[in-house]
């Protein structure tokens, strides 16, 4: 299966990143591939996404994601986060892996989340980083605890 990722890899566009692996996942493809050739950023929740795509790719025993067409920009953030562990990054010039490609579906909408999932959503992908390198957990500490509390918040009975 295989992403191109254009303009901003972000939370506004990790819910439907996540939904859509989820769906595929499903279907029985077991291979990823995310090309950054057209991402000029990057922020933690969708790399969180990402690695939570690799991880449960992980549990099911087989399947592999890799990132290709990446920039060092872009490896630097992976490989900070410890990501290259977890999949497998190949950099501007170096050869894609073969994989079944679906196309596209021009009815399809974008995903529309409403704050409390996109919430949920920013939640599990840090939650992600750290379980793919628990160094991380120093680095986004005060995201998850805001998350959380800010989640307990929205759903507790008013």
């Amino acid at each position: 299966m295989w992403v191109r990722v254009e303009g901003k890899g972000s939370f506004l566009n990790s819910g439907s990143f996540k939904e859509f692996s989820r769906e595929m996942v499903n279907r029985g493809y077991r291979n990823f591939v995310i090309d950054l050739g057209g991402c000029v950023m990057m922020d933690s929740t969708f790399m969180g996404t990402m690695a939570g795509v690799a991880l449960r790719l992980k549990e099911l025993g087989h399947g592999h994601l890799h990132v290709v067409h990446c920039g060092k920009r872009s490896r630097d953030l992976l490989t900070g986060l410890g990501l290259d562990q977890l999949f497998t990054i190949h950099s501007n010039g170096a050869p894609a892996p073969e994989c079944e490609v679906l196309p596209a579906d021009e009815n399809s909408a974008p995903l529309q989340q409403n704050r409390e999932e996109q919430k949920r959503d920013m939640l599990h992908a840090h939650e992600a980083l750290c379980e793919v390198a628990p160094e991380n957990l120093s680095k986004f500490k005060d995201v998850l605890d805001y998350l959380k509390q800010d989640l307990q918040h929205e759903t507790a009975p008013k």
